[in-house]
């Protein structure tokens, strides 16, 4: 499989010349293919996932399955307590569906926030971002310039299909989350993720009170609120 031989080439110049890197992972099925690849070849770049203080128990598990499977503890980061506090004192549990501008605002505290520091120090991070997802996706390329943090970002999967993310996954024998047995297709905090019914994109699911085109966390947007897509191309 080409795509798979690539996969390894990318991953390994990714370890040779951008170290320090980190793969940033969701803990969804396309990071979780990373993680493999990543792993199974002794890359040596770190995984952190970002612990939102939200997410599904089932998510949460997969940090235990990949040190049973592979002997490796994938880092943790955290919003800052006294920020989440002082969030849902002002505005409660329920601000993320009043508004995009609050539901922004608690990705802020819960995500971006943290992922600045995991990003910290490091030359390039990596996700499993894929062109398929959805519409703010489609035109992510595999190499960018992520100005937000100053360093490189690579997406590897960004040509993947979602049957190719499963294919690897059975190929391998990579651990997955088991909500994706049950009707979703893109996990991420419990209040902001349900099942995605057919026909729909993948992220049909994710922030699904809002229009298409703003269902981002922040994560993956520079300064002008667009998807960050400069410089093409391998390393």
């Amino acid at each position: 499989m080409e795509k798979l031989a690539q996969l390894e080439r990318t991953v390994l110049e990714i370890a040779r010349h951008f170290a320090p890197a980190v793969l940033a992972s969701s803990l969804s099925a396309e990071d979780m293919v990373l993680t493999d690849a990543i792993l199974r070849l002794e890359a040596g770049i770190e995984i952190f996932t970002l612990n939102t203080g939200r997410l599904h128990p089932e998510t949460l598990q997969l940090i235990d399955a990949v040190e049973e499977r592979y002997g490796y503890r994938i880092r943790t980061f955290e919003p800052d307590p006294r920020e989440v506090s002082q969030f849902l004192n002002a505005h409660g549990d329920e601000a993320i569906y009043r508004s995009i501008a609050l539901r922004k605002r608690c990705c802020e505290i819960r995500k971006l926030m943290p992922l600045a520091q995991a990003l910290a120090g490091k030359r390039a991070w990596i996700t499993g971002l894929r062109r398929e997802q959805s519409i703010t996706r489609a035109n992510v390329q595999e190499r960018e310039f992520d100005a937000v943090h100053g360093l490189a970002k690579f997406n590897p999967l960004a040509h993947w299909s979602e049957a190719e993310v499963w294919n690897y996954i059975g190929a391998f024998g990579v651990p997955y989350n088991p909500l994706y047995d049950r009707g979703f297709r893109s996990i991420g905090c419990a209040p902001c993720t349900r099942p995605v019914a057919p026909g729909e994109d993948p992220r049909a699911g994710r922030w699904w009170w809002e229009d298409a085109s703003t269902r981002e966390c922040g994560l993956h947007v520079g300064p002008d609120g667009k998807l960050i897509r400069s410089r093409q191309g391998q390393p």
